[in-house]
């Protein structure tokens, strides 16, 4: 294990890819110095983050000599690399489940989501800003794909198949969750890993923007884990710390449906 020197994070609110590091740090126990990059400015394409990170992504963690990208594999080296609770299985066929989910929400259900985040929040936010500056910030960006996503969120240009398989994506993602916490109380099986955390950070905002999927009574069990998971005092001390609107879902998890209302 390496010695535990004071790591620096780069990171925006507590969502997604910045989330999965806080939250994998505020786990753990690791005082770290944190640097919100503004997504909605544009921070992470200006001149001193992209010395940092080319790429222009959030999160960037930079420990030592040692600069990191990448959310899912930035987890394991924290959680191998400091000391405290360790949140990746040491069975082998759990840790496999574990990178399993953790594939499936990176790869499948991550851009499904992203794309009505995009849509509903990233595009009318960035509206509320000089649209020059955005647009120019916008053509430095050096990932084509993210250029694509930023012009189609500002100009509201996702068409209706896009936003349709979209939709079709999320539910099959959510349908799937539902199932396999039918047979495991966690994502790995018996025990919280950085598969509940990565699933979370997406996770998280589900009852809120598809409510009419993702409630007590389609999706129980998933309803269950969110609350187990927010019940955290980790989960509670790295949500505090947004500095938008997005933090605020995290209260849409703990209202539990009404017993009269619903007949029970």
């Amino acid at each position: 294990m390496m010695a535990p020197e004071r790591p620096v994070l780069y990171h925006w609110e507590p969502n997604s890819n910045p989330g999965k590091a806080m939250l994998i740090l505020a786990e753990k126990g690791i005082d770290y110095e944190g640097h919100y990059v503004d997504l909605l400015a544009m921070e992470q394409h200006r001149p001193e983050y992209l010395a940092l990170n080319p790429r222009g992504t959030i999160p960037t963690l930079v420990h030592g000599q040692n600069i990191l990208t990448e959310s899912t594999p930035m987890m394991e080296y924290i959680d191998a690399a400091f000391p405290g609770p360790r949140f990746t299985p040491g069975n082998a066929i759990e840790r496999w489940r574990m990178r399993w989910w953790m594939r499936f929400f990176d790869s499948y259900l991550a851009p499904a989501i992203s794309m009505g985040g995009w849509k509903r929040f990233i595009g009318p936010a960035a509206l509320e800003r000089d649209i020059g500056d955005i647009e120019a910030a916008i053509d430095r960006i050096p990932l084509e794909a993210r250029r694509s996503a930023w012009h189609k969120a500002l100009h509201d240009d996702f068409s209706e198949a896009e936003l349709s398989e979209s939709q079709r994506r999320y539910r099959y993602g959510l349908y799937l969750l539902e199932a396999h916490l039918c047979r495991f109380p966690w994502i790995a099986g018996n025990d919280y890993s950085l598969g509940d955390m990565n699933g979370f950070t997406l996770g998280y905002a589900f009852p809120s923007v598809q409510p009419d999927y993702c409630n007590d009574c389609k999706t129980p069990r998933i309803m269950d884990w969110l609350r187990r998971i927010c019940a955290r005092p980790a989960v509670r001390k790295t949500w505090s710390l947004g500095r938008t609107h997005l933090a605020s879902r995290l209260e849409a998890i703990t209202v539990k449906p009404d017993a009269d209302k619903e007949g029970i």
